[in-house]
């Protein structure tokens, strides 16, 4: 078990600029596409796609508007991670026009703000008289901790402080209805995410109620006599929804045991890994041993029993839910694009309280597979659930796969997802270091500059990388004196140990000053050290675990960080008869056409013969096999040429 006396903090986003090719591409689709699409239609100003309600509930509880509330009872949450998003992307690129649509929704949040401080459009238009009879179902606390993570972020990125004093009078209403004294609510929401926005809202104000009810949620979450229970029973037995006619399932909302004895991944994933992130902010800060190790037990199972190649999470859409280890079906898959997001916050909390490569592997694959994945190239389509084989007819006519769908919708009626891809992609400078008092950790490989403290002495780290189409990275360390410092370097897991290490020209013994993964230079740095590091970009074809029933006797395609799949559009349906051959001869080429321009995986397979089958359902002699040459490309770009046919896994002849 780790200790927690090496914790690190994240390098501030105001003090990394990112410009590499890759990631510049997406951080500045989310600036000119993502974030203005996403600005019309919280304002239901886009044709053909589901209203969002988002911004016309704000109106109406701000009394600007009369009518009725619109969407889900969460739908609040979709405006404040706009904003939180929007922040971001004025943090590292001033933009006028995005400011003052910025300020005009503050200045309608604020004036839908209640003057107890109470904040919730849903039940201040529609259901007033019943504020906390329903935390299982409501998700009060859950769009109070949304709009608390879009206040921090907006003082942080512009100084101003309206938005962030809305939320500190939102906490301080918060705090003065939940909580162990008499005469306060002694629960906690169906939907964890208040618990790590307390936390950054301490950050930035250093008011210790806020840590303290951050961690009055956490310590008394699934404690006896069980909240939520307690509560359905308060209510006459009954849901917020009304096809639901049990009791609370407990393990779905993470509260089935005290969060210290929980040691396997259940319920829904989101909530989970939202949670798990809030453990370990707060284990960094109060330093308890019970919380780390909990967070560590939870990790090891997630990502060693319950986790996609593709870094998703969530096996069923039954709950958007964990089920349980190895089962992880690639048709039926549900991997919520969310769920991975949670999952990058949960890692990049895990690498500050230790250094550990996984967990830096882990944030790369989600972000890199997943993440990226859910978004359509033109920045205005999206995924909620990321698949990992689909057959377009099953998907329509299958009530089982209803779920996953063979193109990217333009929006949801619950939008959770894209603006959660837009907040992460615009704070992406966060994921790349971290630092403590002596070392300075490079966990992500992205080009751009960092602005430091090594001590006392100012320094610049300018880093280039070509990822993930090459394996090349450069950091140029650049203080403004000489000075003692450590810099650590991640070996990626991708790279199965096999790289280069050059310090000023020099060869360095990668296996000298390895730790847990990191490469670990300690030396007195002068302005222009330059450590370049190459790593493997070998093609690996992945084999399952044999627990994991849905890949038996298949392979994944994996080069670098990305995983690869096959579609049918450069093949033919169905995808199901397309084999591996023995020896495939897997061959790598950059083609500058491929939407944008991608490394692309050609190599040999087999496809069953169809042609003669005629009427035949079944049959008792062998199928015929054919030569086939297989085209496989990046997993992130699927879906980008119209509905076809994808899969992942392939089987092996």
């Amino acid at each position: 078990m780790m200790t927690l006396a090496s914790c690190s903090a994240a390098v501030p986003l105001k003090q990394v600029k990112l410009t590499d090719p890759f990631w510049a591409r997406y951080i500045e689709l989310v600036r000119d596409v993502v974030i203005p699409y996403q600005y019309e239609a919280l304002h239901d100003r886009i044709p053909g796609v589901e209203p969002s309600h988002g911004v016309s509930n704000f109106r109406i509880a701000a009394g600007r508007d009369k009518g009725e509330y619109g969407g889900m009872v969460f739908q609040d949450s979709d405006v404040a991670k706009w904003l939180e998003a929007a922040a971001y992307s004025l943090a590292i690129h001033p933009d006028p026009k995005l400011e003052e649509q910025v300020d005009q929704l503050i200045d309608l949040v604020a004036a839908a703000q209640q003057p107890d401080g109470y904040l919730n459009t849903y039940f201040t238009v529609k259901e007033p008289e019943k504020r906390w009879t329903n935390l299982t179902d409501c998700h009060e606390l859950y769009c109070a901790g949304h709009m608390m993570e879009a206040g921090v972020a907006h003082y942080l990125a512009t100084g101003k402080r309206k938005l962030l004093d809305v939320v500190c009078r939102l906490a301080d209403y918060i705090d003065s209805v939940f909580g162990p004294e008499d005469g306060k609510i002694h629960g906690f929401d169906g939907h964890q995410e208040i618990e790590l926005a307390l936390v950054k809202l301490y950050e930035v104000t250093r008011e210790p109620r806020y840590l303290s009810l951050s961690q009055y949620f956490i310590d008394v979450r699934g404690t006896e006599p069980h909240f939520f229970l307690q509560e359905w029973e308060q209510r006459g037995r009954k849901s917020f929804y009304s096809s639901v006619a049990n009791p609370p399932h407990l393990p779905y909302h993470q509260s089935h045991l005290p969060v210290r004895e929980q040691r396997e991944a259940v319920g829904h994933s989101v909530r989970a890994v939202y949670m798990y992130t809030a453990m370990a902010d707060l284990a960094a800060r109060t330093k308890d041993p019970a919380l780390l190790e909990a967070c560590e037990n939870l990790w090891f199972n997630m990502v060693h029993k319950q986790m996609y190649i593709t870094g998703g999470i969530g096996s069923t859409h039954h709950g958007e839910a964990f089920t349980t280890d190895y089962d992880l079906p690639n048709d039926t898959v549900y991997a919520e694009t969310c769920a991975s997001i949670g999952l990058i916050f949960f890692a990049r909390r895990m690498l500050e309280l230790a250094p550990k490569s996984e967990y830096a592997d882990v944030m790369e694959r989600a972000l890199f597979n997943t993440v990226i994945g859910s978004m359509a190239q033109d920045g205005r389509h999206f995924f909620y659930v990321n698949p990992l084989e689909v057959w377009p007819a099953a998907c329509r006519h299958n009530p089982g796969k209803f779920h996953v769908k063979p193109v990217r919708p333009g929006w949801f009626a619950c939008a959770c997802c894209p603006p959660n891809v837009a907040r992460l992609l615009s704070s992406l400078g966060e994921y790349v270091y971290t630092m403590n008092e002596d070392t300075l950790y490079t966990h992500l490989y992205m080009g751009g500059e960092a602005s430091v403290q090594f001590g006392d002495v100012p320094v610049k780290v300018i880093q280039n990388s070509a990822l993930p189409w090459n394996g090349d990275v450069t950091l140029t360390i650049q203080p403004e004196k000489a000075v003692e410092w450590t810099v650590a370097l991640r070996m990626p897991d991708w790279s199965r140990g096999k790289a280069d290490l050059r310090l000023n020209g020099e060869d360095v013994s990668i296996e000298d000053v390895m730790k847990d993964g990191y490469v670990y230079i300690k030396r007195v740095w002068a302005p222009g050290d330059t450590l370049e590091l190459e790593l493997s970009m070998e093609i690996h074809q992945v084999r399952a675990n044999p627990n994991i029933r849905a890949n038996a006797g298949k392979a994944a395609i994996q080069r670098g960080p990305l995983v690869y799949c096959l579609e049918s559009v450069d093949h033919g349906a169905p995808m199901s008869s397309v084999s591996l051959a023995r020896e495939p001869k897997l061959s790598s080429r950059f083609d500058p056409d491929f939407l944008g321009g991608a490394v692309v995986i050609e190599g040999e397979g087999w496809r069953e013969e169809s042609g003669d089958w005629g009427d035949d359902l079944y049959r008792t002699s062998p199928t015929p096999l054919r030569p086939a040459a297989l085209k496989a490309i990046p997993y992130y770009l699927w879906g980008n040429r119209g509905e076809n046919e994808m899969t992942v896994w392939m089987h092996l002849q």
